[in-house]
């Protein structure tokens, strides 16, 4: 009896002594929450992201949680991303630049390696294929933080084929792309039906978010959650109240007039309420997470990341009078508009309302998470990305990391046409490889709209950027389209989308503004 009651108690202290581990495992070790938008453009949402400048925000857009979240932690004004959501995604996975990883548009690749010989045969260069799946050797953030006592999830749009589970994550809703967040059928043009309660599934999202936080809590381990939402992603959708109420605001009443529509004739794609509902429903979900770890007792140990996967262009924003928009082009491309993006963080030691004025990039996000679990980031082999850990702890960056050089890489047609680009402090590089031959360069710290080429002004800096892309494009072998000797100028030119080409392609001089930036 003695020796049953002493092993009774050795198995009750061995019990405590693990859970009050486990406990100080968990309060050492913070959690970090990735709120990760689809589509969402630099100025998109009611927080300027440059103080400065008044349409660097979406004034009609109410999003409070969005704001509370700025108030209470680090805006970024020079975060980048991928021009298209996928090579975002990988970017964020692996620590890897695009041009590294090579998965650098979401496409089939047709059996081709390298060029993409048979999907635009007549076209001026001969683009190139994408990777189709993450790498297997590389590293992933729930990789890279299982051993450090991470239970890794990833709810919502995944887009880069493969499984979750094989990168890491014990939660996550499988291979999904765009299709499950289009709720409604394409084409539908009119009303929002009356019974819609899961737009772009932000509530289920939301509500296996925070089913995954409270069982991670209740076991006292640390976590990695990443939310990624469908919205703002095309195929807009929202609660029909919340419709209702931005279908009454004045502007865009004065919207509907000036288009000779009503709120009820409006088609859903062309309705600007239902684009600002999809978002003041997405604040609430963002809001909901908040509010539950609040509620859970672990905002004090809790990182919490907003960001976007690549630029977008709003053209909600000319609801307001006299309001332009900022960057040049749109998702697809390497121009500001494309790449740029909102990005806001709040955390254990990360001072309230401050600024990060620097570059930085979503290749970052692997390294800066590994260094908050108490893992070493230099220790990463492979990767591109640098943690911002420090930064965000009010460390004040080097001139290394200031003028540091963030690679992009586009080499395929679709939408867009060929081309990459370097930032490196406030100058900016482009090359499109049709123009092999017209240097481009850009001072974004004077002209953010990449409006004026300085390349003839400055051809050795243009050169030593170039050097230095053409290097690192060589170092990690990144796929380079090449000129094609069956160009058809005829066959280019009446293709579908030949004229956004010309006005979104390489010039030499100052280009005249677009309509939306006059």
């Amino acid at each position: 009896m003695k020796t049953l009651r002493l092993i009774v108690t050795l198995v009750v202290v061995t019990a405590i002594i693990a859970g009050r581990a486990r406990v100080l495992i968990a309060a050492e070790k913070p959690n970090i929450v990735l709120l990760f938008i689809d589509d969402w453009a630099w100025n998109g949402s009611p927080v300027a992201m440059d103080d400065s400048l008044p349409n660097s925000r979406m004034p009609v857009l109410q999003m409070p949680n969005v704001e509370r979240l700025a108030r209470e932690g680090m805006k970024f004004t020079n975060a980048y991303a991928s021009p298209q959501c996928s090579p975002s995604r990988v970017c964020v996975q692996t620590g890897q630049s695009s041009p590294r990883s090579g998965f650098t548009v979401f496409m089939n690749d047709r059996g081709q390696d390298y060029f993409d010989e048979k999907g635009y045969p007549e076209f001026p260069v001969v683009p190139c294929v994408s990777d189709m799946t993450i790498d297997t050797d590389a590293v992933t953030i729930p990789e890279a933080l299982r051993p450090l006592g991470y239970a890794s999830a990833h709810i919502g749009k995944w887009h880069m084929r493969g499984n979750p589970g094989d990168e890491g994550y014990v939660s996550h809703d499988g291979d999904t792309s765009n299709t499950p967040g289009n709720t409604l059928p394409a084409g539908a043009n009119q009303r929002l039906p009356d019974d819609l309660t899961d737009p772009k599934l932000m509530f289920s999202v939301t509500e296996k978010a925070i089913d995954f936080m409270n069982a991670q809590v209740k076991a006292s381990r640390p976590f990695y959650l990443q939310i990624s939402h469908y919205a703002m992603h095309e195929g807009r959708e929202c609660l029909p109240a919340t419709r209702e109420k931005y279908a009454q605001h004045p502007l865009v009443q004065a919207y509907y007039r000036k288009i000779g529509k009503t709120a009820e004739t409006v088609k859903r794609k062309e309705d600007p309420a239902i684009w600002l509902g999809m978002g003041d429903d997405l604040d609430g979900r963002i809001g909901a997470v908040l509010d539950c770890i609040n509620e859970l007792g672990i905002k004090d140990s809790t990182y919490v990341v907003l960001v976007s996967d690549n630029g977008y262009r709003h053209k909600e924003l000319q609801l307001t009078e006299g309001f332009t928009q900022p960057h040049h082009a749109a998702k697809w491309w390497v121009w500001q508009g494309g790449i740029r993006v909102p990005m806001i963080v709040r955390g254990p030691g990360i001072k309230a309302g401050s600024v990060f004025n620097a570059n930085v990039v979503n290749y970052d996000f692997l390294p800066t998470f590994v260094d908050w679990a108490g893992g070493d980031p230099t220790a990463l082999k492979n990767i591109d990305g640098v943690s911002l850990a420090s930064y965000m702890a009010g460390e004040l960056p080097s001139d290394t990391f200031l003028n540091r050089n963030l690679y992009f890489h586009y080499p395929h047609y679709r939408s867009g046409m060929p081309h990459s680009a370097v930032v490196s402090g406030t100058r900016k590089l482009l090359h499109f490889y049709e123009r092999p031959d017209l240097p481009m360069l850009f001072d974004l710290n004077q002209d953010m709209g990449e409006f004026h080429n300085i390349a003839p002004d400055h051809l050795e800096e243009h050169r030593r950027l170039y050097d230095s892309m053409m290097r690192y494009f060589d170092d990690v072998a990144a796929r380079i389209p090449k000129l094609n000797p069956n160009y058809d100028a005829a066959v280019y030119r009446s293709s579908k989308e030949y004229e956004n080409r010309v006005q979104w392609g390489p010039f030499a001089g100052s280009r005249p503004p677009a309509e939306d930036e006059k």
